[in-house]
């Protein structure tokens, strides 16, 4: 198994700092997370909460000064340890999942702190080879929808695939104009987001809409009910889910066995929850790719390893950090992205 390659990994903490990061983002709004930095024998390793709320991130900076994480463990102890730590000091999160976000932050930094005190990298340990990865990015269309900001990025590099969120504004003709770019591979529906910001009610004419429009793309994440259910009969090949995925347990729970699934580690809140459910899916053939949490630090850097592993030629919605800028500038990378050189730990870089 997939897990018991680094559960005994043997870890030493004899510190650790947490660091807010915060930056304007290309969908409108601030967005801050935490780096959590694990430091035991000479090391370093690094993790980041992405939790989607600036207050949280203020009070764990201020009040988490004695989290009881130094010590010598297995990376499968540590998680044990944390998983009886509350690290929103009795106060209860704006959404359950922001739990996941904030252990998952400490572990991929203590794999990351094990990996490198045993001086190897996640692919020598899980036995895989880095293989390029290719990405696409990720935009909502500008308000009322037109295509332009897709075009515009397709004129600075005509290579780029994307990743986008319908909405119920899109017209017919904003549908065909991006479908005739041939570059739009996955459309998230947003259905089973509830209580967000970017929630997107069940829409028969949207749906509709897009599963004609664009007849090879994905379709993440639609909401099913008596009216849009029908709507998908014939298309659940490419129906792919990303909200609900959280464990072995919650993919089982989909309404038909999938065919793609869209993985955010965050989600799943421990290293052996990711790595079962992706060696699950891995059994049943179901394709798998990256997607990503608005990041701002390590925590894109680990997307990229887990895609570079197990789904590096999939439609990954994990571009790099600057592809997130409002105005990025200057020479971006291109799809795929090169593995390192010389990789450490479970750093991409």
């Amino acid at each position: 198994m997939l897990y018991e390659q680094v559960a005994n990994l043997e870890l030493e903490i004899d510190d650790y700092e947490l660091e807010q990061r915060e930056r304007e983002t290309s969908s409108g709004f601030t967005r801050a997370t935490t780096v959590v930095s694990l430091h035991g024998n000479g090391e370093t390793g690094r993790g980041e909460d992405v939790t989607y709320d600036n207050e949280a991130h203020d009070t764990f900076q201020d009040t988490a000064a004695d989290v009881p994480v130094t010590g010598e463990y297995t990376l499968d102890s540590f998680s044990d340890q944390l998983s009886e730590i509350d690290f929103f000091l009795g106060n209860e999160p704006n959404q359950s999942i922001f739990r996941h976000y904030r252990q998952w932050a400490f572990e991929s930094a203590a794999l990351d702190l094990a990996l490198k005190q045993a001086d190897t990298n996640l692919a020598e340990r899980l036995g895989r080879p880095y293989e390029p990865v290719r990405f696409v990015v990720s935009t909502r269309l500008e308000e009322p929808p037109t295509g332009d900001r897709v075009l515009e990025w397709l004129d600075r590099d005509p290579e780029l695939e994307f990743k986008l969120d319908p909405t119920s504004t899109w017209t017919d003709d904003v549908v065909q104009r991006l479908a005739a770019t041939d570059a739009v591979q996955i459309l998230d529906l947003k259905g089973q987001y509830h209580g967000t910001t970017v929630d997107q009610p069940a829409d028969p004419a949207l749906y509709e809409r897009v599963l004609e429009g664009f007849p090879e793309a994905l379709i993440e994440d639609p909401a099913l009910d008596d009216e849009t259910r029908p709507l998908f009969e014939g298309h659940e090949p490419r129906v792919t889910w990303d909200y609900p995925i959280r464990s072995v347990e919650t993919v089982e729970d989909l309404p038909w066995e999938p065919e793609w699934l869209n993985v955010k580690p965050s989600r799943f809140g421990s290293v052996r929850s990711l790595l079962e459910t992706i060696e699950y899916c891995l059994e049943r053939e179901i394709q798998l790719f990256g997607g990503g949490q608005f990041e701002l630090d390590v925590g894109r850097e680990h997307l990229h390893v887990i895609a570079s592993l197990f789904y590096p030629d999939a439609p990954n919605d994990i571009a790099p950090k600057a592809y997130n800028d409002p105005d990025p500038s200057g020479e971006l990378p291109s799809s795929p992205l090169s593995p390192p050189a010389e990789p450490r730990g479970f750093a991409w870089g």
